[in-house]
């Protein structure tokens, strides 16, 4: 019998084997690190690839992932240096660069890094009033990074960014922030409207200039035209007269006929508004003697009707 249970035995003892083989042979995927303990202490650790761990004397002590993290911390409790009480609360984006410092380097490495953030945001703000806190956060997530960053070195870990993810001041501070806002929008407003109405203003007087300045010029060239006009009719006039005189005198008139105009222009004078006229001797005997031509005349034609 013992011989007939030989061989049973010893494919029981194989197959044990193999699946003992078979589970150490381990496969590391992309992006992982296994921390290998052999009796208890750091043996080694293990990078994407296909590995055997010895059965019984070698153990996983830890799965590491070595892509980028990311944790949300809730709101932390800090008072500005004006002392204002706000909640803040942060956004950690950090990576694993030593598996083996990241296993045995804290206890705890997130509940260090939140409490590290807490500690360092307190310090940070502490020195900080509202204003410059609400307007400082890039300076605020710089120098946490900074201060996070050697402080997690130990640990093996990279703190890649710090965000401050929201700040939230009292609700009393909040209403005043806002009727502070609404004053501010009110104010630029105003100015804006007063801009308006100074570069309106501005535009109706330009304007009331250049229409004042196109009328004047108007007038201006109205005037000239009119002095023109009658420049040139006195011209006109002057230019007949000087004709008239040049026939007169080609036509050489006699001293009798240079009376009779003469007459002619006394009788036209006569006609004015003159109250005194004084006729020249020849002038009055060559009257005297038209009168009594005319009156010959008058004789002449009614003397046929007395008959």
């Amino acid at each position: 019998m013992p011989e007939v249970y030989m061989p049973v035995v010893l494919i029981v003892i194989g197959l044990i084997v193999v699946i003992v083989l078979a589970r150490n042979i381990k496969v590391v995927q992309q992006a992982n690190a296994f921390v290998i303990e052999r009796l208890g202490a750091y043996s080694a650790t293990w990078g994407v690839g296909l590995h055997f761990k010895v059965p019984f004397i070698e153990r996983i002590a830890k799965v590491v992932s070595l892509k980028e993290q990311v944790v949300d911390f809730p709101p932390q409790p800090v008072i500005t240096k004006d002392n204002v009480t706000m909640q803040i609360d942060t956004v950690l984006y950090y990576e694993i660069t030593d598996p083996k410092m990241y296993t045995y380097g804290v206890e705890n490495p997130l509940v260090a890094i939140e409490n590290l953030t807490a500690t360092t945001l307190r310090n940070i703000i502490g020195d900080l009033e509202l204003d410059e806190t609400l307007t400082s956060r890039d300076i605020i997530n710089a120098r946490m990074r900074i201060i996070l960053d050697e402080a997690t070195d130990p640990w093996g870990i990279k703190i890649n960014r710090v965000e401050l993810k929201n700040i939230l001041p009292p609700k009393e501070i909040q209403n005043a922030m806002e009727r502070q806002m609404k004053a501010e929008r009110e104010r630029r407003e105003a100015i804006l409207k007063a801009e308006g109405e100074k570069r309106s203003a501005i535009l109706v007087a330009e304007g009331e200039k250049e229409a004042a300045i196109l009328r004047a010029d108007a007038q201006k060239q109205s005037q000239i035209l009119q002095a023109e006009g009658e420049a040139e009719a006195i011209l006109k006039v002057q230019n007949a007269l000087a004709e008239g005189i040049r026939l007169i005198n080609a036509a050489q008139p006699s001293d009798a006929v240079i009376k009779l105009k003469s007459l002619d222009a006394f009788t036209a004078a006569a006609n004015g508004q003159a109250t005194k006229i004084i006729i020249p001797s020849e002038i009055q005997s060559l009257a005297g003697l038209a009168t009594a031509f005319k009156e010959l005349i008058a004789d002449s034609t009614a003397s046929p009707a007395a008959k």
